[in-house]
């Protein structure tokens, strides 16, 4: 596989998310009050690249310059918008971390527009080197506007993480230090040094860029892995499954890194959607995700610490000895029976490595 192709078959469908395609209208906001939070509807435009960044700001209603506010990047998966997710960015918002949600215009919810038979066609355009890099360039870009705002004076810049879903996880990946051959540059290093920690939900592998530790082994900022048993992306051509998030974890041993790993549930289950797992497993599985994403960038960037990086294994049923983990052995009692593995940095009980499981 050529280095071009690198990223093209490193993605998820954004499990459908799709939403009406909107007219660009300059550098307008439009602020909505909601209930712990409001949210700005920003239409940027990189002049440079002439390309549009539709982007969502959810930005809690305590926000003051006298206590700014921490902030997390969302890049969504394949085929989405600015307005999904909206359950982690409404939920980040409301408990004290502001949430910005760019809308990758070259991979958006245009692609399921458009004559049917074309579509393996948009989305391997979608998943191209080009879209990939231009992904990075438009958290850049939304991040610097949002940060030159009138919002800049209630958040922190100095306490910045990024997060993405699928194709977004991949996104997050090379914003977080991720090392990439290139068609034109060779080996990139693309991180943003502002970024402090990384949420990464269904993450893919790069394709074609040699092992995994060698792509991903420079990450060594805090990351949280999240995915499920099920969690498969079967599209023409391509197929990933919850191996290759744990494959992912693995490589990250510079990282002091958690895992997640939900016993059922699909892809999907981590978008707006509702899915074949029906709406109560739905909801209890973003639910969870919600809150261990919250406790995640709450010792990330709240209290501003992070354990060793020796990943352990934990039994979900016990509580972690781990200072500040009271809330995390609660988490783990509340969702015991949804999850198959729980691994975290630190920790009173052996140092054991997950193993992929292909159930």
């Amino acid at each position: 596989m050529s280095r071009r192709m690198f990223i093209t078959h490193a993605v998820g469908l954004a499990g459908g998310v799709i939403a009406a395609s909107f007219p660009y209208r300059g550098a307008q906001a439009n602020a909505l009050p909601l209930a712990g939070h409001r949210v700005v509807d920003l239409d940027l435009l990189d002049t440079e690249r002439r390309r549009p960044i539709p982007s969502r700001l959810y930005l809690p209603q305590g926000a003051r310059p006298a206590q700014p506010v921490p902030l997390v990047v969302f890049s969504h998966g394949l085929g989405g918008s600015r307005m999904g997710y909206r359950y982690l960015g409404s939920h980040w918002a409301d408990e004290g971390i502001a949430s910005l949600h760019p809308q990758h215009v070259g991979s958006d919810s245009r692609v399921w527009q458009g004559n049917p038979l074309e579509l393996v066609q948009r989305l391997q355009e979608a998943a191209s080197e080009s879209e990939a890099l231009a992904r990075v360039l438009d958290l850049r870009y939304s991040m610097d506007k949002v940060l030159a705002s009138e919002s800049a004076s209630v958040i922190d810049a100095a306490r910045i993480a990024v997060a993405g879903h699928s194709y977004g996880a991949n996104t997050a990946m090379l914003v977080s230090g991720s090392r990439v051959s290139t068609a034109n540059r060779g080996v990139t290093d693309l991180r943003d040094q502002r970024i402090r920690a990384a949420i990464l939900i269904s993450a893919p592998p790069f394709v074609g860029q040699g092992p995994a530790e060698q792509v991903l082994g420079s990450i060594s900022i805090p990351t949280l892995h999240v995915t499920s048993l099920r969690d498969t992306v079967n599209i023409p051509g391509y197929r990933s499954t919850v191996d290759d998030r744990i494959a992912i974890f693995d490589a990250m041993r510079a990282s002091p890194r958690t895992l997640a790993v939900f016993n059922t549930g699909g892809h999907s289950i981590f978008t707006d959607r509702t899915t074949l797992s029906g709406p109560d497993i739905t909801a209890r599985i973003k639910g969870a995700t919600r809150e261990l994403s919250t406790l995640f960038l709450q010792q990330e960037l709240v209290e501003g610490g992070s354990a060793p990086a020796t990943a352990v294994q934990v039994p979900a049923e016990r509580q972690l000895a781990r200072d500040g983990s009271q809330d995390i052995g609660q988490w783990l009692l509340r969702h015991q029976d949804l999850l198959d593995r729980f691994v975290m940095p630190g920790g009173a009980t052996g140092s054991q490595s997950p193993r992929p499981s292909t159930r």
